[in-house]
């Protein structure tokens, strides 16, 4: 979302295997690579 007033900048996929226990989605590399590209947008 973008600063005041909040409105959607981007919307993502997110496609990550395990449904049934996110927390072990970490270990998916997958993962970073969403962190990564979150991040980058949060900075913005």
């Amino acid at each position: 979302m973008s600063k005041r007033p909040g409105t959607i900048k981007k919307i993502f996929n997110i496609n990550l295997l395990n449904k049934d226990l996110p927390s072990k989605n970490r270990s998916d590399e997958k993962f970073y690579y969403y962190y990564d590209i979150l991040w980058k947008e949060i900075d913005k």
